[in-house]
């Protein structure tokens, strides 16, 4: 039996946070004709070309800067990650391996291609979403872990 903690269920900050992830995204894409998804932002500073390489810094900076802010803050609650090094190290690689098979990532697609109903990116989602509840289940329930 699973035990939902509902002290910690906050729909409202969930909301606000789905708002402005989804602003953020329509207004990138608005107002430089991009699509917001990492592994495509990542990328092309990987392999610059002239005059494109200070906005994907500047996206990439705010990725890293904004939970440094939040770890720095007093006021705020600790983030917890119940992972090891190791498999955070895997994770990330797997996540990336995906990304360049599914030719983007859930930001891309979920976010941005979905908001503009693509079939590739509903195909996508569907099976990053399969594989990551297929993967809780088996290190969950499998291994125990």
């Amino acid at each position: 039996m699973i035990d939902i903690a509902w002290s910690s269920f906050t729909p409202w900050s969930a909301l606000v946070g789905g708002v402005l992830v989804g602003l953020a995204a329509a207004s990138f894409l608005l107002l430089n004709g991009r699509v917001a998804g990492i592994s495509g932002i990542l990328g092309g500073l990987l392999s610059p070309s002239s005059g494109d390489t200070s906005w994907r810094i500047a996206f990439l900076a705010g990725l890293i800067g904004a939970p440094a802010i939040w770890v720095l803050s007093a006021e705020l609650p600790p983030i917890e990650i119940e992972a090891g090094y190791p498999a955070l190290i895997i994770a990330g690689l797997l996540v990336g391996v995906g990304t360049r098979y599914g030719s983007g990532c859930t930001s891309g697609h979920g976010v941005c291609g979905l908001s503009r109903l693509s079939p590739r990116s509903l195909a996508a989602t569907v099976s990053f979403m399969f594989a990551g509840f297929l993967t809780v289940y088996i290190i969950r329930h499998v291994l125990g872990v």
